[in-house]
């Protein structure tokens, strides 16, 4: 019967088998592992198991079966510095169950790939050799494999006529395609992307020339919006936020965003941008005013919370 030190132990011996990075070889990632495994203390791996299961859910797995408690605010560290390298190697797969789920959904999940469950599941086992050889020799056609899955699943975003963007799959960035495919030419023609960040890249785009020539200069730990455009003829920048990132453009982010901005040569014009009129009814009374709103189900129109300087008649059609 072996404690929950050899359990860890094996688990670093089986990281350190699959080649995973030396960065990864440590007890956080082999508790992380365990859970992607269900496999408390003295539970043999041929019993190992592939729920599906997110950060927190990790960590408190790990807590209950190992006594090993990590703090709250480690639940990113699980993420980048263990979750992600595994994912790379092709250990883990993320929201199998939903692969257009963002990654930076609360409801994101990761499972044991199927290959990997079936090798693990013979350790320490006298099939283990002849499994992880056979595992090694297919390992590099599965790994291609994922990547031409991950790359089927993210979404194209053509920001020029000869220059296309690929961001991850998942609703924000639908949105993201949508503010760049829809919303810009109808009210902002012949405007230039100066940043758009990605739920799997904050920095997905970024014109440090334009930027500069604005008189701007961007505190990379700043908490910076969806996307900025640039309108030239107007001499506007367009300060876009996706409600569903980090929800709308009310009184506090408006002041978070005329401080990030104050140095601007350009006037500034603030968007929130929804998926649906529907989900904008929801934020409504949050929406700072001298701002605007635009939702992709209704793409030529713009709602103005900017009271009477576009009061009066309209044409009658």
């Amino acid at each position: 019967m072996t404690n929950k030190g050899d359990t860890i132990q094996a688990a670093l011996t089986v990281l350190e088998t699959l080649g995973v990075p030396k960065a990864q070889q440590n007890e956080r990632s082999a508790v992380c592992l365990l859970a992607l495994l269900n496999l408390p203390p003295h539970k043999p791996w041929s019993f190992a198991e592939a729920p599906l299961i997110g950060i927190t859910p990790i960590m408190e797995w790990v807590k209950n079966h190992y006594g090993k408690v990590y703090a709250p605010n480690t639940r990113e560290t699980f993420r980048r510095y263990t979750i992600h390298q595994f994912c790379n190697a092709g250990i883990v797969a993320i929201n199998p169950d939903n692969p257009l789920r963002p990654i930076n959904s609360p409801h994101t999940v990761y499972q044991i790939q199927p290959a990997v469950l079936e090798l693990l599941r013979t350790f320490g086992d006298s099939s283990w050799n002849v499994a992880l050889t056979a595992y090694l020799a297919a390992r590099e056609a599965l790994l291609v494999r994922h990547a031409h899955e991950r790359i089927q699943q993210r979404i194209p975003v053509r920001i020029a006529s000869d220059h296309t963007l690929s961001l991850s799959a998942g609703e924000h960035n639908e949105l993201l395609r949508a503010i760049i495919e829809e919303f810009a030419p109808r009210f902002a023609p012949a405007s230039h992307l100066i940043y758009m960040g990605d739920t799997g890249n904050k920095w997905a785009y970024l014109d440090q020339t334009l930027l500069a020539h604005l008189g701007l200069t961007i505190d990379p730990h700043g908490k910076m919006p969806d996307i900025i455009l640039y309108l030239e003829t107007k001499n506007w920048l367009l300060i876009v936020e996706a409600v569903t990132s980090h929800g709308p453009v009310d009184s506090k982010r408006h002041s978070e965003l005329v401080t990030l901005f104050q140095q601007s040569k350009a006037g500034l014009v603030f968007v929130t941008a929804f998926p649906s009129r529907k989900m904008m009814s929801r934020y409504a009374a949050q929406i700072a005013w001298e701002t605007e709103v635009w939702m992709a189900d209704a793409p030529s129109h713009l709602i103005h919370f900017n009271g009477e300087r576009f009061l009066g008649p309209y044409q009658e059609h």
